[in-house]
């Protein structure tokens, strides 16, 4: 009788010490197991943007001026001085966004603390040259949502609905920004944040040109079309405001003519050189 022919496995007891624990594991638990091993082999789903984001700490400072200002205190008064940091590496995936999203518990940030999801280029400060013209909704939502709401905020701007609604009439024909540094210039959105207040959650959406009426009613409009209705809030507890009308608004000097001028932002050719300096220091640990 012919001997049956010897089956090597050198290599594998990875896959056999894997079948092992799989063999252990509920079908619900091996389900997500394929699941989790499938997604890690799946390539990176771009975004159609790089994004970034910020952590911001306010602090009460009355006699002390910074350029970093809060989006909207619940009471409207105060003098705050802000902590910036960006945190992680910069966003490009959808994969990298849910990375980022599923460890980051905004339920858990404390009083007057805040998240922004910001497109490169952009940061969550007024007198910003990129976003001194702009404006930005506030949606003062309850903690019991907050976190929900934020969820639904972020996809719409990761996946550019927000974009989308906002009014690019004067913004020149794709074929003609070729160049990403040039077409970055005519983005409307900036960006999206989340701060924790007292009785509250806010929610921000941050565009470049307040002096468009489309803008201003398509982000609105976009926000009540995609949103789950169990997540509205009244209309008493939403509001639109210019950046330059809050009290604690800055121009810089080198922006004051700009901005007396009238001058479209999309005009105003922004560079790293002549952005406004501002000394920014990380939030302490807590």
């Amino acid at each position: 009788m012919s001997r049956r022919p010897q089956l090597f496995t050198h290599g594998l007891s990875g896959l056999s010490q894997a079948t092992s624990a799989n063999d252990a594991q509920s079908p619900a638990e091996q389900r997500d197991s394929a699941k989790k091993n499938f997604l890690k082999t799946m390539r990176d789903l771009p975004t159609h943007h790089v994004w970034k984001v910020y952590f911001a700490r306010q602090h009460d400072t009355a006699n002390k001026p910074s350029l970093l200002r809060p989006p909207q205190d619940e009471s409207g008064h105060g003098e705050y001085n802000v902590q910036l940091q960006q945190l992680g590496s910069q966003i490009e995936s959808v994969q990298a966004f849910w990375r980022y999203n599923n460890n980051m518990p905004v339920d858990k940030l404390k009083m007057r603390e805040s998240i922004y999801l910001f497109k490169e280029g952009f940061k969550p400060i007024w007198e910003d040259r990129r976003n001194m013209h702009g404006g930005s909704w506030t949606f003062r939502v309850s903690k019991s949502i907050g976190p929900e709401f934020w969820n639904q905020v972020q996809l719409l701007a990761i996946g550019e609905k927000l974009e989308e609604a906002l009014d690019e009439s004067e913004m020149p024909s794709p074929e003609a920004l070729t160049d990403f540094c040039c077409s970055r210039l005519y983005d409307q959105l900036c960006g999206v944040g989340f701060s924790a207040r007292f009785s509250a959650h806010l929610i921000t959406i941050w565009h470049r040109e307040s002096s468009k009426q489309k803008s201003v009613d398509g982000i609105l409009a976009c926000i009540k079309d995609n949103l789950p209705q169990e997540l509205l809030p009244k209309s008493e507890n939403y509001f639109y405001k210019r950046h330059r009308d809050h009290a604690g608004f800055k121009t810089p000097s080198e922006a004051q003519a700009v901005l007396e001028s009238g001058q479209p932002a999309e005009e105003s050719i922004v560079t790293e050189a002549n952005q406004p300096v501002v000394k920014v220091d990380p939030p302490s640990a807590q």
